[in-house]
């Protein structure tokens, strides 16, 4: 219900923008009445909101089934801190809170014995801090649209991490990394219009480092076949500035 609400709001927005889009007169910045967007100011601001799906990348010790990765799609919210470098290249900040859950489904292979369905499900919920630095390659703006691409690396400091938990699967807890740098690449459109810049974008972002807390046990039957484990994911988002 809560993403369907947000459609509504984003093709509303979509439907009452439409004059100002498809028109051949660019909007412009009016500095007397304080609206619009330019694009000429060495720093700009503004905030995001959007949806993520984060899935696992697993690598296997030995080849048995497959471990199901059920996903779910989180919610991101954050802000933005744009540096422009020219008219075609910007450095952007955009520090962010992302929120979403996996449950992670074992085949019974896995088990010397008769594992209870509990055993079988492992739930991962992770609450991101997410510091993205990247740089923005943008065409030359058309109208009032501005097609670009976004590359970069980030940071995140998961706040559902029990990395230190003294607890592992045996116990019911699957310990995770409390920390994660990615490599991020997407692309969007810079919407230019009276009041404000409206951006849609899209980017995936894959980790760098094993995200894996193995069990105090080496033969673990839930960490002990995992090489690595990292995180990709790919984020949806809408930005107003």
């Amino acid at each position: 219900m809560k993403h369907f609400f947000i459609l509504l709001s984003f093709l509303f927005l979509l439907q009452t923008s439409n004059a100002q889009l498809f028109r051949k007169e660019k909007v412009s910045y009016d500095a007397n009445q304080g609206r619009g967007s330019t694009d000429n100011n060495l720093l700009r601001w503004g905030y995001f909101l959007g949806f993520n799906n984060y899935d696992f990348n697993f690598d296997y010790n030995q080849d048995l089934r497959d471990i199901y990765i059920k996903r779910s799609t989180g919610f991101n919210v954050g802000l933005i801190g744009n540096l422009r470098i020219n008219d075609y290249i910007d450095l952007r900040l955009e520090p962010g809170l992302l929120i979403s859950t996996r449950e992670l489904y074992y085949s019974q292979t896995y088990f010397s014995g008769s594992p209870s369905s509990s055993d079988l499900i492992r739930e991962v919920k992770s609450t991101y801090i997410h510091l993205p630095l990247l740089v923005k390659f943008s065409t030359k703006r058309i109208n009032n649209f501005k097609p670009f691409i976004v590359g970069g690396f980030s940071t995140a400091l998961n706040l559902s991490s029990n990395e230190n938990n003294p607890d592992d699967n045996s116990n019911g807890q699957f310990r995770t990394t409390k920390n994660t740098l990615f490599y991020e690449l997407g692309f969007g459109i810079d919407f230019y219009l009276y009041n404000f810049k409206f951006t849609p974008s899209i980017r995936g972002a894959f980790s760098i480092n094993d995200e894996l807390v193995p069990d105090e046990d080496p033969n673990s039957p839930w960490t002990s076949n995992i090489n690595s484990m990292k995180t990709r994911t790919v984020f949806i988002n809408f930005t107003f500035q």
